[in-house]
């Protein structure tokens, strides 16, 4: 995985910029901590910053072919999984390669089939080609935005990046926000409305979409989306399909010239994962798989069950470790580095995340980074299987909110009345709802209930997993470690979009078509164990630190939050005897993470000297 920068101007000569390139391409050094380049001409600047995993010396970028006199430029960050498939058909059309690496494939792909060739790729991936042919830029994202892509026009500049903190090193890129950025991060935060990037006149280039860049502008055009249709497959096939396509995905994903490890919860997403590693490690004679976990100082003492977390992880984390010979390593964090590590995480997200939920995943890879490169995730399984409680509860089937952001008084309460009336939450939140369900692919003719659940389906892959693949990509990589995602691999998202709800629901379980699918290759506690979401801190000691920090923030004339919140409602949240009822966002985060947010919102501000306009 790597770090991607470039700058287009027709109308000035960027090659007496490289300063500024080379300043933007450096803030990603954390994404490819290997290697850096840059390809420089009158009107481009393009700039990379690598993380080896394959071809260490075939793949440096920006990577340079031509066709005559005319250079084709490629700065990608990602992973083919269908690679050597490629490079035969091209090889077909009488494409010589210099290397084994995907970079070299996916360049000549681009040059044989242009923008078509988006059609034949199988991975995770944001890139910029240089088309010196047609003297246009084009970029790319995946099927399912794993990868990060974001950009900006300022005048005649176009900029692009994988983060936004390259954007902001770019002197015409400032740390403003008006009142629709405040929404994002108020009303839909730590979630992101697609294509938003917060910071004003910034975007993201959608999942799914390509990008064209050249004298004429710039014009977006969409390349995959899900189509809804009929499922013909019978239940038995139905579980062969699912079972082979897992299978072949996580397999797949396991192409690396360093070794491969899994994270591991003992849940059913990353157990599965890891089963099919393990086989596929063993088998090549590359010794034990190695796993990982994450758990908390104290945890033990501390963890209390309830509906959305029912049990700890320990237990199942070493049947499946034991089960498939893993060298497993449990990674435990204590509440003082959490804390600590909020700003990290904000630095790493460049914008407020998921509080702790992030900084505990920041300090985790940190940790991992140590003795591996690239690791396997269950993330993605809940979103296209329909395994959240969002999908069997009445009262998220019924909101005219987003299901997984219930609790729209708390983000209101904590607003001053200014505030309210200049960002509109409430307003804003059921906007974005409504553009979102404006999307859903429908299938005719089918019953309310299941359209019901096909839209939340939809809410559930297009808004709320990119907050998840957001976070997976940012804290991973802000440490160097490339972490892969089998559940996302469009193919079986898109068979399983079209699968009726009472087959994914079989025997009315969460997630029963995955757990039949997996039947004879996980053990059957693993089988049957009712979700429990990535593990938290039950430490009273960290509720008592976000105290302790908001009131401070209160108390401090200096605070850029301090004007933007009602005071004597935030004092009240800090002198709260209980937890929500239900979590305020997602699953995990509930009053702890609330205020951890906030927290996370004042050190934004400050590190990034975000103004308001």
């Amino acid at each position: 995985m790597c770090g991607i920068v470039g700058w287009i101007d027709f109308e000035q000569d960027i090659s007496r910029q490289r300063p500024i390139l080379e300043a933007m391409t450096d803030t990603l050094a954390c994404r490819g901590p290997d290697d850096c380049g840059y390809w420089i001409e009158q009107n481009v600047g393009i700039g990379h910053r690598r993380l080896i995993v394959i071809d260490p010396e075939g793949g440096r970028q920006p990577m340079v072919r031509h066709r005559g006199e005319h250079a084709y430029v490629l700065t990608y960050n990602g992973e083919l999984y269908n690679t050597e498939e490629l490079r035969q058909e091209l090889k077909g059309f009488g494409h010589r390669f210099r290397g084994y690496s995907d970079t070299e494939v996916l360049l000549v792909a681009y040059m044989q089939w242009g923008a078509r060739c988006l059609e034949r790729l199988n991975g995770i991936f944001a890139f910029a080609i240089w088309d010196g042919a047609k003297q246009q830029l084009f970029l790319a994202r995946d099927r399912l935005g794993i990868k990060p892509l974001f950009y900006a026009q300022r005048g005649s500049s176009f900029l692009f990046a994988s983060e936004l903190k390259a954007l902001l090193a770019h002197p015409a890129v400032k740390p403003e926000v008006d009142a629709e950025g405040l929404a994002e991060i108020f009303a839909i935060g730590p979630a992101r409305t697609p294509g938003h990037g917060v910071f004003k006149d910034v975007h993201e280039l959608l999942p799914g979409y390509f990008l064209v860049v050249d004298r004429n502008g710039c014009r977006q055009h969409r390349y995959w989306q899900l189509i809804s249709q009929p499922h013909e497959d019978a239940w038995e096939v139905t579980v062969e399909k699912v079972r082979y396509l897992l299978a072949d995905a996580a397999e797949r994903q396991l192409v690396s010239d360093v070794p491969i490890s899994t994270l591991l919860s003992g849940g059913l997403d990353s157990s599965a994962i890891t089963a099919f590693a393990a086989k596929a490690v063993a088998e090549k004679g590359d010794g034990p798989l190695r796993t990982y976990s994450v758990d908390y100082v104290d945890n033990d003492q501390y963890f209390q069950p309830n509906d959305f977390q029912p049990e700890t992880d320990t237990p199942y984390i070493r049947l499946v470790a034991d089960y498939f010979g893993t060298r497993h390593h449990t990674v435990r964090i204590d509440i003082d580095a959490l804390a600590e590590a909020l700003e990290e995480a904000v630095i790493a997200r460049d914008l407020p995340g998921m509080a702790d939920i992030d900084s505990s995943l920041y300090l985790f890879c940190r940790e991992l980074k140590k003795e591996a490169t690239v690791s396997l995730s269950g993330e993605g399984a809940d979103e296209v299987f329909g395994g959240y409680p969002w999908f069997f509860r009445q009262e998220a089937l019924a909101t005219d909110v987003f299901p997984w952001s219930l609790k729209v008084d708390a983000r209101n309460m904590v607003l001053s009345e200014e505030m309210v009336q200049y960002v509109r939450p409430l307003e804003y939140i059921r906007h974005r709802y409504q553009q979102a369900l404006a999307e859903v692919p429908r299938l005719a003719g089918e019953p309310p209930e299941d359209a019901r659940l096909r839209e939340i389906a939809y809410l559930t892959l297009t808004r709320w997993m990119p907050v998840l693949l957001d976070r997976k990509d940012r804290m991973s990589m802000a440490v160097g470690l490339e972490v892969r995602v089998p559940f996302c691999d469009h193919r079986l998202v898109e068979y399983v979009w079209n699968v009726p709800w009472a087959m994914k629901a079989a025997d009315g379980q969460a997630k029963g078509l995955l757990r039949a699918a997996m039947k004879g290759v996980l053990p059957e506690a693993v089988l049957s164990r009712k979700k429990s979401p990535y593990p938290k801190t039950f430490h009273p000691g960290y509720l008592a630190a976000m105290r302790q920090r908001v009131g401070d923030i209160l108390s401090d004339p200096a605070s850029p939050l301090r004007p933007l919140v009602n005071a004597a409602a935030v004092r009240q949240l800090i002198d709260a005897d209980s937890e929500f009822d239900i979590p305020w966002f997602g699953q995990l985060m509930r009053l702890p993470q609330l205020l951890a947010y906030l927290v996370q919102v004042d050190l934004w501000m400050r590190r990034y000297r975000v103004t308001i306009r």
